[in-house]
């Protein structure tokens, strides 16, 4: 059905015509008088005209489509239209005495602009619209995020010690000591959009980072840390490819990409996460993900299942490689490649379930901080290879990873950082249940091993790290997750002039809100 603008636009363009056209016949019907009294008539009319074709060449220049040309009428086209004049202009000092018809001002100059810089140019009275303009960027963008607020409880074991002997902590989640009772985990806001077709921008802080008070230790929280900034380049129109620029994750591991909001385990796990403690850094990578996987994946989502992220199938980045938010160090870049693989197992009597493999790579060199202050005179090679497996719970699965390279270690005996073997990784089980009395429910168990250098810490010290974590994850409404875990630990510390491995039992309770 026509819209009630087309037939204003419709009325218009008719008035302007038949006026147009009439001029002769109004002059002819008009009662005689003097030749000045005719002469005001027409040029009266002519106005009147004018004014009219202005406002349509407007009209139609709001109405067009995007790319439409719009012409305004000419006067060849209003020659050959019929001659026909209104009632009301031919009754006698009906002329005179009705007032003009005049155009919306802004209408009738925005035509008469228009018309008037193409003739001065030559150019026909022709009109290129440019193509409308659909939502500005700045509404096209979405604030979302989640908070974790965590309850950590040693109830057993080595929560304190005496200087230069290991205690019972986590190279993840400083909430873990002997006084601690309630803390925020992560606090993040997620601002992020397409600003056209080809870019979009991902921007996330975190408001629950820690610092240190340099002159007495004692920490401060609720600090704001960058996370994630970046721009996703999309060259082509099925946004299978893009390029990613910015400080984002490393694709190193399939653990390390999964978003923390997604996980059911509370923290990751030290032999993966050593890799690259925060997940990122800054640079650019460049990811490929099939039709045919997306997929997969896509349905998988739908199901409920708790993926790694929005990554590619296939991946490959450069980044600085000295760690996230630190200053880049030396003139070499970190190389990480990563690939990843889903298969549908409906073919082997598996209805629905699937099978993900693939790989990570990792070839970069590093200046620790050092404990006297600064970084390592020199770098230390750190390059690692990695593996992961996952059966998707349907309703039960399991999800294994395993990594082996070499990286910067202080080594007691010769009291110094020395490039050294490291080995580690995880094995998971894991259930989804979607009907329960209190909601969908992920019951899940990990046990971690991991023997080898801490890059990010002072010093890079060893981690000897053995635990067994049992957990489930509830979800009584949508926007709510909570975990409960119970845990076997044993841990060396991550300092270097603490030897020795702590041992103890840890109960964790997290609640974790999404909007």
């Amino acid at each position: 059905m026509p819209s009630p603008l087309g037939h204003r636009t419709a009325r218009l363009v008719a008035a302007a015509l038949l006026a147009g056209v009439s001029a002769p016949a109004l002059a002819q019907a008009a009662p005689a008088g003097t030749p000045a009294d005719q002469a005001a008539t027409i040029a009266d009319l002519q106005r009147q005209i004018d004014e009219l074709k202005a406002m349509v060449t407007a009209l139609q220049a709001n109405r067009a489509p995007d790319g439409a040309a719009v012409t305004a009428p000419t006067p060849d086209a209003m020659a050959q239209a019929p001659t026909v004049a209104t009632p009301q202009a031919t009754q006698p000092g009906l002329a005179d005495a009705a007032p003009p018809t005049t155009a919306t001002p802004a209408l009738a100059s925005a035509g008469q602009d228009v018309i008037a810089r193409r003739a001065r140019l030559g150019e026909p009275p022709e009109v290129l619209v440019p193509p409308r303009a659909g939502k500005p960027w700045y509404e096209k963008l979405v604030l979302r995020g989640y908070t974790q607020l965590r309850f950590n409880q040693i109830v057993s074991g080595d929560a304190a010690a005496p200087a230069g002997v290991s205690r019972l902590r986590s190279i993840h989640d400083s909430g873990i000591n002997d006084d601690s009772n309630f803390t925020f985990r992560r606090l993040r806001l997620v601002l992020q959009g397409d600003l056209n077709d080809h870019v979009s921008l991902y921007f996330q802080p975190d408001f629950a980072a820690a610092v240190s008070n340099q002159s007495v230790g004692e920490r401060r929280e609720g600090a704001v840390s960058l996370r994630d900034m970046y721009a996703d380049v999309f060259p082509f129109g099925d946004k299978s490819f893009r390029i990613r620029l910015g400080q984002s994750k490393v694709p190193y591991g399939w653990e390390n990409m999964q978003s923390s909001s997604n996980r059911l385990a509370l923290d990751r796990t030290d032999a993966i996460n050593s890799a690259a403690s925060g997940e990122r850094d800054l640079g650019i990578v460049a990811y490929y993900t099939p039709p045919k996987v997306q997929a997969i994946w896509n349905r998988l989502a739908k199901d409920g299942q708790k993926l790694f992220g929005n990554y590619g199938a296939f991946g490959f980045g450069a980044f600085n490689g000295q760690g996230l938010n630190r200053t880049e160090a030396d003139d070499n870049v970190m190389l990480v490649g990563l690939a990843t693989w889903p298969f549908e197992l409906d073919g082997l009597g598996l209805d629905g379930q699937v099978f993900e493999i693939g790989g990570s790579v990792m070839r970069n060199k590093i200046r620790p901080e050092i404990r006297t202050g600064g970084l390592s005179p020199t770098g230390f090679k750190d390059e690692r290879v990695l593996v992961h497996a996952m059966l998707y719970p349907q309703p039960f699965g399991v999800q294994a990873e395993w990594n082996w390279g070499t990286g910067p270690e202080f080594v007691p005996a010769s009291g110094r950082i020395e490039e050294r073997p490291l080995n580690g990784g995880y094995v998971q089980v894991l259930g989804k249940i979607d009907e329960t009395p209190i909601g969908p429910i992920f019951p899940f168990a990990r046990w971690q091993y991991y023997r080898g250098g801490f890059k990010a810490a002072i010093n890079a010290p060893r981690l000897e790290t053995e635990e067994l974590e049992l957990g489930i994850e509830f979800l009584p409404t949508p926007p709510l997750e909570i975990t409960v875990t119970y845990g076997w630990a044993s841990r060396k510390e991550a300092d270097e002039r603490r030897l020795g491995q702590a041992e103890g039992q840890l109960l964790r309770v997290q609640a974790q809100w999404n909007y």
